[in-house]
């Protein structure tokens, strides 16, 4: 086992980060003056992996949604389920299933190395059959139904159809009907077999605990498994975006919409690229921003009106959603002012205004568990130190970010709109 500290003095605070000899990598930060504690388990397996080969062997190629049926049937056990058990200890429990991770969570004032007991045994003890496979299947089933008629959901989703030719990521994270459909015991066990080895998994806590103490006992309970070599297979994926323009009506009072240049980076974004990416967001729409009074001013946005950098493997876009009476003129107004900004660069004040957002945005994570559980999830899947953002913030300069203009092309934008029926 190897065991890092990373200090940063300007937080006063530090970190350790343990790799055991299986290959899990356990991140824990030390809040004594908190009452709380939040803990997550979690692996590098998300939605969109959805072909993959194990140590150089064949392509396998998996049901969308696979990895959210997974999550769902984790809890369960052969002695009882796991929410069961945290209700007995007083814990709130979770868990969720992203484009490119699952992660099962709790947090608690009192009791926690049961809870951590009640963590590292359900995560690690799969009881899967075709029984309650099958029971699974009616129960995800409405739940994809009942995201269909999500505006939220759907405005976001169309986005990315309409964005994205082959990539997975356009596919919603439950999956369909007919494909949870084709799901089954067995490929649920070679899921789990696949990405639920050490090798591909973390552990992040933050609180009120004795590092020391907690990395011996994670140590001493999770399974000795050998490492595993998984390749993630991406479709190519071209340029051009599907559509401009989707549209869906609903039931909403106002239209939601969602805006988007779909990046075509090169390489996966770094740390660095992704904290340029935020900084131009924000100073293409935050409320500081002529846009955002423009917008404003014309009644054309209201406080819904948010922004992000949207990323992961294989995929990158900027986004801009929110709700609006005329959809298509805010989207025009974004592209006006991107090419406005491409013309006569960006304005210094503004930079430097959001610059001091964003870094007082990080120092303020470091109040919350919660949020440094989050940060380290985010270091676990993209490999990176977590304090390394403030320096890039703090070091940033207006050319640096100028440089990632020339990714937002007019041609690859899309525009998503939720309408009221």
């Amino acid at each position: 086992m190897k065991t890092q500290i990373f200090k940063n003095d300007i937080l006063k605070e530090n970190y350790s980060l343990a790799t055991l000899d299986n290959g899990l990598k356990v991140y824990i930060m030390e809040k004594p003056e908190f009452n709380t504690v939040y803990a997550v388990f979690g692996t590098k397996y998300g939605s969109i992996d959805t072909a993959f080969s194990l140590n150089g062997g064949k392509t396998v190629k998996v049901p969308e949604g696979i990895a959210h049926f997974l999550e769902h049937k984790l809890f369960e056990s052969e002695d009882g389920d796991a929410f069961t058990k945290y209700a007995k200890t007083g814990a709130y429990a979770n868990a969720f299933t992203s484009f490119d991770k699952t992660c099962y969570l709790f947090s608690c004032s009192s009791m926690f190395e049961e809870n951590l007991d009640i963590l590292l045994n359900f995560v690690q003890s799969p009881y899967f059959t075709a029984a309650t496979v099958e029971k699974e299947q009616g129960i995800i089933g409405q739940e994809i139904r009942m995201y269909d008629d999500s505006p939220s959901w759907c405005v976001l989703f169309n986005t990315l159809r309409a964005m994205y030719h082959n990539n997975p990521v356009k596919i919603d994270i439950a999956g369909t009907v007919e494909s949870i459909a084709q799901i089954d015991d067995k490929l649920l066990y070679e899921c789990y077999n696949t990405f639920y080895n050490p090798s591909n998994m973390f552990i992040c806590i933050a609180g009120n605990v004795d590092a020391t103490k907690v990395i011996a006992k994670i140590s001493s309970l999770v399974k000795n498994t050998a490492p595993v070599k998984i390749e993630r297979i991406t479709p190519d994926e071209p340029e051009t975006v599907v559509s401009g323009y989707i549209e869906k009506n609903l039931d909403v009072a106002l239209p939601l919409f969602c805006f988007g240049y779909k990046l075509n980076l090169k390489n996966e974004p770094t740390l660095y690229d992704t904290v340029c990416f935020d900084v131009l967001l924000k100073i293409i729409s935050s409320d500081i921003t002529p846009l955002y009074k423009k917008l404003t001013d014309e009644k054309l946005i209201n406080d819904e009106f948010d922004g992000e950098f949207f990323t992961g493997r294989g995929y990158a876009a900027l986004l801009f959603d929110g709700e609006s009476a005329e959809p298509k003129r805010v989207a025009e107004s974004i592209k006006q002012e991107v090419l406005r900004i491409k013309k006569e660069g960006i304005d210094k004040e503004c930079f430097e205004a959001v610059k001091r957002d964003i870094y007082g945005g990080v120092i303020k994570r470091y109040n919350s568990v919660e949020d440094i559980v989050m940060s380290f999830i985010d270091s676990a899947v993209c490999d990176y130190n977590s304090f390394d953002e403030l320096e890039i913030i703090k070091n940033l300069k207006v050319e640096d970010v100028e440089k990632y203009l020339e990714y937002l092309v007019l041609e690859n934008t899309v525009l998503s709109v939720v309408s009221p029926r």
